[in-house]
């Protein structure tokens, strides 16, 4: 087992105090928007040395520690497993995050795995640098993930059916005619649009005049706003319409902000989670998660960024079709264990309470796994080791170290709480 040093990015829309607070170590004074914990080839973590060595932080070579993706790639079949190896490659199939969102973040989506494939040689053979701004792909998999709330946790989600994101539309309407106000000429046409009788043809409709952008769309996101601003009546659909308002003060006229009326607004709890399947149109709000993906970085964004929006490969890319939220419950296994299991075979996440004096919980276990401790000590033991992770550590076990049990610490006065990630190959 390999105690962890982790990348942390500090992209503008990361909370300057969240995911210090969760760690209990001090801010950096900066947005600390994401850690990464795993294998990515962009900022893999830092492996420490094994459980049992001299001394907890001693480099397993060097002074640096070694790169996770240089140790596993030196003996794949220890790392993760025959069975992760046959079906991913000697790669770790999945990446851990910790996010924390103060502002939204881009609306995106990612591409299936066919998408990413061609989509990668594609720009591969075109010779289009990969750290190009106008670059898609810059790897050749797909993104599938899912967020699990720490705290309460704002998003956008997925097109909501047709006759809803009308009927959103239709109260802007009666607002402008209580007013006295002309009409932006553009919000006939998308009622026009989603009236169409097959849901596929009004989402796309809508969504295209949209994305489109232009001076009609910057004007009418500009009067709506400042309808909205000036007292409109928004209910029932006040928290679409106040995020109409939030979003257009980050992002003026820009085609996203009215786009958000075409998604599912949603609203997690603490201990709620969410999957995105590719195709899903989403973007993240506001607040804290632990965030789970397929080892990607494949993203096609669709507004509300000043990054490169390819409108052709978006519209590729995207599923035309209403959803409803795919929300995710956990589920708990004979030994106990509360694992959050996606239509996904790159990974499950499993949240580990451990009360003071509690039984041991073993992990569920696939192939290799990574850890983090965000609450308390957690002492990890397999039949080849022991090693203790505090409040903010992480570490990374090998699918030969399994079986892992995670223990309370003795003399420990609260609860331990932690989040572990390994593949769902097993379940």
């Amino acid at each position: 087992m390999y105690e962890l040093e982790n990348v942390l990015r500090p992209y503008a829309w990361g909370s300057t105090t969240a995911i210090a607070g969760l760690l209990g170590r001090p801010a950096s004074g900066g947005p600390e928007a994401e850690l990464w914990i795993g294998a990515h080839p962009d900022s893999p973590s830092v492996a420490l040395s094994p459980a049992g060595s001299a001394g907890a932080h001693a480099a397993v070579e060097g002074h640096g520690g070694r790169a996770l993706d240089t140790l596993i790639g030196e003996d794949p079949e220890h790392h993760l497993g025959s069975d992760s190896v046959a079906e991913f490659g000697p790669r770790l199939p999945f990446l851990l995050k910790v996010l924390a969102a103060d502002s939204p973040l881009s609306l995106q989506v990612h591409p299936t795995l066919e998408q990413a494939r061609e989509g990668f040689a594609r720009e591969e053979a075109a010779g289009v640098d990969r750290a190009a701004a106008e670059r898609n792909y810059k790897d050749d998999n797909h993104k599938p993930e899912m967020i699990f709330a720490l705290t309460p946790f704002e998003a956008l989600c997925g097109f909501r059916p047709a006759s809803e994101a009308r009927a959103v539309f239709e109260l802007l309407v009666a607002d402008f005619e209580l007013a006295g106000l002309d009409l932006p000429p553009l919000v006939p046409l998308l009622l026009e649009d989603l009236a169409q009788p097959e849901e596929h043809t009004a989402l796309r409709s809508a969504f295209e005049r949209l994305i489109a952008g232009g001076e009609d769309v910057a004007a009418a996101t500009a009067a709506i706003v400042a309808a909205l601003v000036s007292g409109a009546p928004t209910a029932p659909h006040q928290a679409e319409l106040s995020t109409v308002v939030t979003l257009n003060a980050q992002y003026p006229g820009d085609p996203g902000v009215l786009i958000s009326l075409l998604l599912n607004r949603i609203s997690l709890a603490p201990g709620e989670a969410v999957y995105l399947p590719a195709g899903n149109v989403h973007a993240y709000l506001h607040g804290l998660g632990i965030e789970v993906m397929a080892s990607s970085d494949n993203v096609l964004r669709g507004g509300l960024t000043p990054k490169f929006v390819d409108v052709p490969e978006l519209l590729r890319t995207i599923a035309f079709e209403a959803v409803g939220v795919p929300m995710l419950s956990a589920e708990t296994t004979m030994l106990g264990q509360e694992v959050f299991r996606p239509p996904f075979r790159e990974f499950q996440l499993q949240r580990i309470e451990l009360a003071p004096g509690a039984e041991p919980v073993p992990l569920a276990q696939s192939g290799a796994a990574v850890i983090i401790v965000v609450s308390g000590s957690v002492l990890l033991d397999s039949p080849k080791g022991e090693l203790r992770l505090e409040r903010g550590a992480s570490a990374f076990l090998p699918a030969a170290e399994a079986p892992v049990n995670a223990h309370a610490m003795s003399g420990a006065t609260g609860t331990a709480l932690a989040f572990a990630v390994t593949t769902a190959l097993k379940a």
